[in-house]
């Protein structure tokens, strides 16, 4: 693939000369940097040649060209030359460091690794990929700017790719580059990818969308130019200095609008838009009283996204009018710089830095705040999979907007309920989080925030988050925060049980209860220590509770030590003890009534009720898990893995009920439903779940519910209700005993 033709040499020159038409922002010095960089480059690439044949370096002349347009710095646009230098010619970092400096390099290094990455279609790779693009993106964000600008070029020229490479690029770019273009507040970025994107993965129908835009454009031009001619007409009229542009829905968006409501293409009315910019914030809300003297709005329609901005930065006022003919039109009014904002996004620091060197500022208000809240949750969080599924849900930011008591106004994810809202003050006030009134209405956690929404939280000192807002909350931040305090009481829970079964394995060993960390022990300690791995006595406890280690055996090793330190165990506890252990075939037993928090589980397999027969398995990392004695996933267990079975038994007062299901056969009928839940009452069983088959109507349906009872006893006596009730042909406890 080498060739030094004076052909190629000439086209490459050509593109860069074509680039140095956009550099006129730079310094003289800063011009000089940059053609360092490209001379660099260009001989670096020197005989390499794209799948379109075109010589290499017109690819990194392009992505500079880009970079140029968002007129970043002359590092960045050094480094957008050189991107592919230190992959493709065995350039290394050090050359960089001595040619460009340090600040370069990076830049450079930064990219080479995002190039590196694959976002397959399997999870965990993509989690994993995506937190090392993150972390490249918060040391330095022009590292995303410019892959950014990388993929666009890329993707304007995926038609020169081998097709079976199209699917996994352009699926990569719509999951990954474009929502974060758009994040990043890159509209006209954002656009042109997602466009390119649906071009190549789905070909055919962008050729009949292609097409039906073309005709309903050549159908409506007489009309669109009415409206243009009619609204410019309005402006001069009231002396107001504004300039209007048309703008057209992207041919992705049609699409996705169609699919997701389920519509025809001739039900999307809001093909065709206006944009308006004027002069001032002020002028604003007068041309939008222009607009609505003229053509009557659509009620529901109008946003102000002035006053309350988005959270990308992007500023503007959107309303529909319904124009002559009856046809929709959507008009945007905004001034030069929200308009610049509104394209260019976070880019936009660059583009006011050179017009205004005092707005330097501009880029920490957009879009860092997203990175840096996700910088948050990297520390945090440290499983890539878990990490991935909090920035999936941040990646879109469609956005309601509430107040505080006092009047601040909160940004939040469309769907953020009460407990989002809380986390988004401050974590304290999320764990504390109680109750809550919107609008000065008590309200459940779970609801939903809307528009204009007053919160108040109530809190309380001994409140803590609660496993169940995991399934409704809707932000990262307050997903991560659950998730941190949730693992970090089931440590201190794992503890209390570890403790707990290590003193009965001691006892076993004929050692009456566990060995404190004093002076005098602590080489006795030191050395179980080593023997176990751990770091201290608090997490050797807590991997006993978690499973992660054996107590019989820890017990043993500890009694060998205590032996050789000249302590003798107790023979009469010895012997009491074994012979218990040998009768039950179990390392130690726990008490159990429902208070043991996130250490012991109950298995859904089964769900054991106090009255069963009951054993417990110590699961490898997931703490103590309790299953029915008769339980056919218990029995399978204990045949592979029978030294993790302990002794567990019911408390003679459980502190709570516990969930178990039945199966109720019933014939169809009016009214059925309802006497078996009334049924179920009478015994009083809580119905936590019901569910019932999806078939069509059939003489007998099953119903399954899952109920909460204090013990087998008042179980039986539901069970008992259900057989008595009328068209009720069978019921029994669901259980997948052998």
């Amino acid at each position: 693939m080498r060739s030094s033709s004076p052909a190629a040499a000439n086209a490459a020159a050509a593109s860069f000369a074509s680039l140095t038409a956009k550099l006129d922002y730079l310094s003289p010095s800063e011009l000089e940097q940059v053609r360092t960089a490209y001379r660099f480059a260009d001989q670096a690439h020197l005989g390499q040649i794209r799948n379109s044949g075109e010589p290499y370096i017109t690819h990194p002349i392009a992505v500079a060209a880009q970079c140029a347009e968002w007129k970043l710095d002359a590092q960045a646009l050094m480094a957008a030359l050189l991107h592919d230098a230190l992959e493709d010619c065995s350039v290394t970092k050090i050359e960089l460091v001595e040619h460009f400096g340090p600040a370069v390099a990076d830049l450079v290094d930064g990219l080479t690794k995002l190039d590196k990455l694959q976002f397959n279609t399997r999870e965990e790779n993509q989690a994993e990929s995506f937190r090392k693009m993150l972390l490249a993106m918060s040391r330095d964000i022009r590292v995303i700017l410019i892959k950014l600008a990388d993929r666009t070029h890329n993707m304007r020229t995926l038609s020169d790719v081998p097709r079976e490479k199209w699917a996994r690029i352009a699926s990569e770019t719509l999951d990954v580059y474009a929502p974060i273009a758009h994040r990043l507040g890159l509209n006209q970025t954002y656009r042109e990818l997602q466009n390119l994107a649906f071009r190549h993965l789905r070909p055919w129908r962008f050729a009949v969308l292609s097409k039906a835009v073309a005709k309903a454009r050549s159908r409506r031009r007489d009309l669109i130019q009415k409206v243009h001619k009619e609204v410019e007409a309005a402006f001069a009229t009231s002396g107001m200095q504004v300039k209007i542009s048309g703008r057209e829905k992207t041919l992705y968006s049609i699409y996705k609008k169609m699919d997701e409501k389920h519509l025809s293409f001739a039900q999307v009315t809001d093909i065709y838009g206006f944009r308006v910019l004027v002069p001032g914030v002020i002028d604003c809300y007068t041309a939008l009283g222009t607009l609505h003297q003229m053509y009557k709005p659509v009620p529901g329609r109008f946003k102000d996204h002035i006053a309350i901005g988005k959270l990308n930065g992007y500023q503007s006022l959107h309303t529909t009018l319904v124009g002559p003919s009856s046809i929709s039109v959507e008009f945007q009014v905004r001034t030069e710089a929200m308009n610049i904002v509104a394209e260019s996004g976070v880019a936009a620091h660059w583009l006011y830095k050179v017009n205004n060197p005092s707005e330097a500022s501009l880029g920490d208000r957009l879009g860092s705040k997203w990175l840096q809240s996700l910088l948050d949750i990297q520390d945090e969080t440290r499983d890539a999979a878990e990490f991935w599924d909090h920035v999936k849900v941040d990646l879109f930011p469609d956005a309601v907007y509430v107040f505080t008591p006092k009047s601040q106004i909160m940004a939040l994810p469309r769907g953020a309920t009460v407990v989002d809202f809380a986390y988004s003050i401050h974590s304290n006030v999320g764990d504390r989080t109680q109750g809550a009134k919107i609008n000065g209405e008590p309200v459940p956690l779970r609801t939903e925030l809307k528009n204009g929404d007053v919160i108040e939280i109530v809190t309380a000192a001994d409140a803590t988050p609660n496993p169940n807002w995991l399934s409704f909350v809707r932000t990262a931040r307050a997903r991560s925060k659950i998730r941190q305090h949730l693992k970090t009481l089931a440590l201190a829970d794992s503890e209390g049980l570890g403790e707990v079964m290590l003193t009965q394995a001691l006892r076993a060993e004929g050692i009456d209860k566990t060995i404190e960390e004093t002076a005098k022990n602590k080489l006795i300690w030191d050395k179980l220590l080593r023997f176990s791995g751990n770091k201290s006595r608090s997490e050797l406890l807590t991997d006993i509770g978690l499973g992660k280690r054996i107590a019989s055996i820890v017990a043993k090793r500890l009694r060998a030590l205590l032996t050789d330190s000249g302590e003798k165990p107790d023979a009469v506890l010895l012997t009491r003890e074994r012979f218990a252990m040998r009768q039950s075939g179990s390392q130690g037993g726990v008490m159990l009534d429902g208070s043991e928090n996130a250490s012991v589980s109950y298995a859904r397999c089964c769900r054991p009720v106090p009255g069963d027969t009951i054993v417990g398995y110590l699961g490898r990392g997931e703490g103590l898990i309790v299953h029915n004695d008769s339980c056919t996933v218990a029995k399978k267990l204990k045949h592979k893995d029978s030294e993790r079975f302990i002794e567990v038994e019911w408390s003679d007062e459980p502190v709570r009920a516990f969930e178990t299901e039945v199966l109720v056969r019933v014939t169809d009928g009016k009214g059925v439903l309802a006497r078996v839940a009334a049924a179920l009452t009478s015994a009083e069983a809580d119905i936590t779940h019901v569910n019932m088959e999806n078939e069509a109507a059939q003489d007998a349906t099953d119903l399954r519910f899952r109920i909460a009872v204090r013990d087998r006893n008042q179980l039986d006596a539901a069970l008992r209700n259900l057989r008595k009730t009328a068209s009720v042909l069978k019921a029994e406890r669901v259980s997948n005993a052998a």
